[in-house]
């Protein structure tokens, strides 16, 4: 997928980039997979706004995705590739043979009337779903589960995947999107291929207002506070703000946040890259 530019009629227009939506399928999503999709706008309960940058944006609705694949065996057609508001990678619709249709993440190079399956027993073509068990050493991956059965958890978004790197007794050593290396249970799941719209951290919205309407509302800066208001605010003229921090006081810019004593830590090989 291509990136485009824009004349420059407009200030918001100069430096704005977008993606190039010619390769989606020009439909309307499969009504069926749809689901309301509710907004806080920040807002507890009570009506008090306890998640600030929040609110506002445009009007959309949530598209139901399989990422558990549990239909073994049972081909699938792919009819349509769409666009979804709610993430940077595009959707696959699909329509199995028992006449049942599904969403799944779409891979890069996947096409419409393209056949996909997943199961034991599978080819490892793109698309397909497999046990890590059955996939080939090197394979790209994405839509990776972390337990059995719970459904795709890593490389999910735009552009990423992972790699299958080798067996170790009853695990899978797989290499993440970030550089880390970490074991997976022989049991999980995988999606052959990388995930679709890898052009997708290229775009530049030009302007504040194409921020808003993905619901994203302005972020103060701590150091133009006042000192009420923010650890680092407050100061005469432009003062750095001391040590960077969070409005409630937590350091940040280096302080490790991972629990120490997480369980799946026993499972990381290798840190991610620094």
């Amino acid at each position: 997928m291509a990136i485009k530019k824009y004349n420059p009629v407009t200030p918001g227009m100069r430096f704005r980039t977008g993606l190039d939506y010619s390769d989606l399928s020009e439909n309307n999503p499969e009504k069926s997979l749809t689901r309301k999709y509710k907004k806080t706008g920040g807002r507890n309960s009570s009506g008090r706004m306890t998640m600030r940058q929040k609110g506002g944006g445009h009007k959309k609705k949530y598209r139901v995705i399989d990422f558990k694949r549990d239909k073994e065996g049972i081909p699938a057609t792919v009819k349509s590739i769409e666009y979804d508001p709610n993430r940077t990678a595009h959707i696959a619709l699909l329509f199995y043979a028992d006449g049942e249709k599904r969403y799944i993440i779409a891979p890069k190079g996947l096409k419409v009337d393209d056949k996909i399956v997943s199961g034991k027993g599978v080819t490892p073509d793109i698309g397909n779903s497999l046990y890590l068990s059955e996939i080939p050493l090197g394979t790209t991956i994405h839509a990776i589960e972390m337990t059995p059965g719970r459904g795709a958890a890593i490389a999910r978004s735009a552009g990423t995947n992972g790699t299958l790197v080798g067996r170790e007794g009853k695990f899978a050593i797989v290499k993440m999107p970030s550089g880390e290396i970490r074991k997976i249970l022989l049991t999980c799941k995988a999606t052959i291929g990388n995930t679709s719209n890898g052009d997708h951290f290229l775009v530049v919205s030009g302007k504040a207002g194409r921020t808003r309407w993905l619901g994203r509302r302005p972020r103060v800066r701590g150091v133009a506070m006042n000192p009420v208001d923010h650890p680092m605010g407050g100061g005469e003229g432009r003062s750095s703000g001391g040590h960077p921090r969070s409005r409630n006081g937590i350091f940040a810019k280096g302080q490790k946040t991972r629990n120490p004593k997480k369980s799946s830590s026993k499972l990381i090989i290798s840190k991610r890259k620094k």
